[in-house]
């Protein structure tokens, strides 16, 4: 991991396409702005993992339907 020390209103540069911008230095908190290009997905990670476990939990099978098929086997017995 690099570790860079900025102020604000300076830049990083990732690349020849991605600009991350220094907005604002406050007492707890940095603003940063990121200037990339529109097909390159930039996400929080906190945001990244919700919708991770979203999308598990929606492919995951019900529990609606996992007694639904429960019965139907015992019905097969």
């Amino acid at each position: 991991m690099l570790m860079m020390s900025r102020r604000q209103g300076e830049t990083i540069l990732i690349g020849d396409e991605i600009e991350i911008v220094i907005a604002h230095v406050g007492r707890s908190r940095v603003k940063v702005g990121i200037r990339a290009p529109r097909e390159m997905p930039v996400l929080a990670r906190e945001v990244k993992l919700v919708r991770d476990e979203n999308l598990a939990a929606a492919a995951a099978p019900s529990a609606a339907a996992m007694s639904s098929l429960l019965e139907k086997l015992r019905l097969r017995r």
